[in-house]
């Protein structure tokens, strides 16, 4: 079984992750909004459920991938320790656009 960071080291995969925040999808759906064929996405979405991302739900002829939030949590909850490095970063930037928004008002 492949790791959290291993099913997510492939963009099409963290693509499927991104259209299903919006809700579930079937995989033509997810096929036609990635720009790949019904076998390949079905591969992609296999790799997804066996490592928990999503779940499925057969309707009819149809299969219905729905977005699970618990390997979400695992992978903020392993970054958590790190935030303190692009907080910093992003309060320096933050003054830095506020101190050029101050020098272009004058």
């Amino acid at each position: 079984m492949l790791s959290i960071f291993e099913v997510l080291a492939l963009p099409a995969r963290r693509e499927v992750i991104e259209r299903l925040r919006g809700g579930p999808k079937s995989v033509s759906e997810l096929a036609e909004a990635l720009g790949v064929g019904q076998p390949i996405m079905s591969k992609h979405l296999r790799v997804l459920r066996d490592a928990g991302f999503v779940s499925v739900r057969a309707d009819a002829q149809r299969r219905w991938y729905e977005l699970r939030p618990e390997p979400l949590i695992a992978v903020a909850q392993w970054l958590e320790p790190y935030r303190w490095m692009w907080e910093s970063r992003l309060d320096l930037l933050g003054d830095h656009l506020d101190t050029m928004r101050k020098d272009t008002s004058q």
